[in-house]
């Protein structure tokens, strides 16, 4: 069922529309001319995430900012976490793009969103031509990664994948409280988040139906995702298109894992940024996001 609030379009140079594919709704904004570029958001977004680098790339490229389904306007792909598999919903976002005309196009994710993205260029090589992926590592690693004190600073992970509906249940209590922490916590850059799109998260993450999505989207990653990840390292496959992966710089916080060992072990053509920031990159450091991504599109 898609969250019924009016969206906010990522920015005033686009159009915002909606689709249907396979049965199911995505909403998306669309903006500029040329090469076509894929923009996911994350966690607990919308695609308005993307409003200062939409415009940005669309100076010279055809830029789509889509709701991951179960987010925003999106429709969600089916019930339980089986309707969050990176797989199924990378497969339906490809076939979202083919219905647009784009058979073959850049996608840069951030968050949630850059694991769709990884899933995309991974099973779909011929079509994805550029992949950029935005303060994460692949489902498998970040699972191996999280040990001891670690853990903390990633709880929500294991609160919203738990099998019951005690997260439901808990963060149905005070949603806006429970995400506001997310929107407010993980920033550096202050006012990087304006009040009116915070308002705008808040109210796409606060109704039942959307705090249900985002658990079984947890879930997924729990319980289902790793299997593909783990096929792939198992059978040596890798990504063979320019990637770009970028991170926030952790400061005196000594990370788990190192984010370029991993990706360059997944990725044959890699480029790498670490950016002064929090974790909403796209927000806090459109520029150097953008030019991050405008290094890897050249490529």
């Amino acid at each position: 069922m898609t969250n019924q609030v009016t969206p906010l379009l990522s920015a005033p140079q686009a159009t915002s529309a909606a689709l249907s594919v396979g049965g199911h709704t995505i909403g998306y904004d669309v903006a500029g001319e040329g090469p076509s570029v894929l923009l996911l958001h994350g966690f607990p977004q919308t695609r308005r995430a993307w409003r200062a680098v939409l415009p940005a790339l669309a100076a010279d490229h055809h830029v789509i900012a889509a709701d991951l389904p179960g987010y925003g306007t999106s429709e969600r792909l089916g019930e339980g976490a089986d309707g969050f598999v990176k797989r199924k919903v990378a497969n339906h976002l490809v076939d979202f793009m083919a219905e647009l005309g784009h058979d073959r196009f850049a996608v840069v994710g951030h968050d949630r969103g850059a694991l769709i993205a990884f899933r995309a260029a991974m099973d779909h090589p011929d079509t994805i031509t550029h992949l950029g992926v935005l303060d994460i590592i692949p489902t498998i690693d970040n699972w191996a990664a999280l040990a001891g004190p670690g853990g903390v600073f990633a709880f929500h992970l294991y609160l919203l994948a738990q099998p019951t509906d005690l997260p439901e249940r808990m963060i149905g209590a005070d949603p806006d409280t429970f995400f506001g922490h997310f929107l407010d916590h993980w920033t550096t850059v202050a006012d990087s988040i304006p009040q009116d799109t915070r308002e705008h998260y808040l109210a796409h993450t606060r109704s039942s139906d959307a705090i249900h999505a985002i658990c079984d989207d947890y879930r997924a990653s729990a319980f289902l995702d790793t299997a593909d990840d783990l096929a792939d390292q198992q059978a040596g496959r890798r990504l063979t298109m320019p990637a770009y992966a970028a991170w926030q710089d952790p400061g005196d916080i000594q990370l788990p894992f190192d984010p370029a060992t991993i990706w360059a072990a997944w990725a044959t053509d890699l480029d790498t940024d670490v950016i002064s920031c929090g974790h909403f990159l796209p927000e806090e450091a459109s520029d150097a996001v953008t030019n991050g991504i405008r290094r890897l599109l050249a490529r």
